[in-house]
């Protein structure tokens, strides 16, 4: 198979290292990373010879139109996070932009990165996303809408990652793989709760293997191009199952966190809770028809189950488990 000319920006962020490091090894693909801070890629890029280091703001994306006229496969993970103007900016306007740069002559496929956080229980949009979502998500809510009327649509996958796991010593962790040991240190307290609620979760690195796959394999006429990226759904009491399993830690019994009970601890510690927060805490079930991830395509998984989550992101049998009972 020919190599061709992929984009890659977000490069330097915690889903950017995984696919830059797997088209890096795995491929022999032409790449141009694009990224504002090259000091903050900690992949070896010099690895080998078709890896071209693109120092650029998506906010001035204008200025390398022209290489954005050769791609052949784009791939869109940067993103803005914080700061309301910053965000809309980055996350809607200059990406709109970028889109229009692309050549639908050249380009063969644009794989664009959003969040399952705008999708409900059928995969449709979320309204409260829209209305209540923080301004990421807000953001990504309205790019999603205007994508379908751009020249480039055709050939536009959105993959819509569920809660992102990630990190290592050379590379970026994801905000949830972060606070996982400190999460992991309070089993003691949250094992003796039950709560209603249940998620997906996947790792970069098996986001990195599907994102692999669609360069090779896009999406014909009439297969989906919008994919919610996630293991298995499992629920809040699993996952806590398997981690006083992981920890060696007995659950004796289990109290039943209702809604009033929640309530009632938010305003027993007066816990400032915005809009989105406060719906979450409500919808409490993020899953979603037909989630893909590695296995589905027929290839294997590198983080399947939760004791992979707590293994890989760190958190040590040893440590948390001194004073077994």
């Amino acid at each position: 198979m020919n190599p061709k000319r992929i984009l890659v920006t977000g490069a330097s962020g915690c889903i950017g290292h995984y696919i830059s490091e797997s088209l890096i090894q795995e491929t022999e693909h032409e790449l141009y990373l694009l990224v504002r801070n090259p000091d903050k890629l900690q992949i070896d890029y010099q690895s080998r010879p078709g890896i071209t280091v693109v120092r650029a703001d998506l906010r001035d994306i204008e200025r390398v139109g022209n290489l954005l006229k050769t791609i052949d496969v784009a791939i869109l993970a940067a993103t803005a996070w914080g700061g309301s103007q910053a965000v809309f900016d980055v996350n809607v306007i200059k990406t709109i932009r970028l889109l229009n740069l692309l050549d639908p002559a050249v380009c063969e496929q644009v794989i664009y990165f959003s969040t399952a956080s705008i999708l409900g229980r059928d995969n449709e949009l979320l309204k409260e996303a829209g209305e209540l979502g923080t301004d990421y998500i807000r953001s990504k809510y309205d790019c999603l809408q205007r994508l379908s009327k751009l020249a480039i649509a055709p050939r536009i996958t959105t993959l819509f990652p569920t809660l992102v796991l990630g990190g290592d010593a050379n590379k970026p962790y994801s905000h949830l793989s972060s606070g996982l040991p400190g999460v992991a240190k309070l089993i003691d307290l949250i094992r003796f709760f039950k709560a209603d609620g249940s998620f997906h979760y996947m790792h970069g690195r098996d986001i990195a293997q599907v994102v692999r796959f669609l360069i090779e394999h896009p999406p014909g006429p009439s297969e989906p191009r919008q994919l919610v990226l996630g293991q298995a759904p499992i629920t809040v009491n699993e996952a806590v199952e398997e981690v006083c399993a992981y920890l060696d830690k007995k659950i004796y019994f289990r109290v039943p966190l209702s809604p009033w009970l929640a309530d009632f601890f938010i305003l027993l510690f007066r816990i400032q809770m915005a809009p989105w927060d406060r719906f979450c805490l409500r919808y409490r079930h993020f899953t979603y028809q037909d989630p893909v991830n590695p296995a589905t395509l027929g290839l294997p998984n590198y983080c399947a189950t939760f004791s992979d989550v707590l293994k890989i992101s760190g958190v040590q049998k040893k440590q948390l488990t001194a004073k077994n009972e």
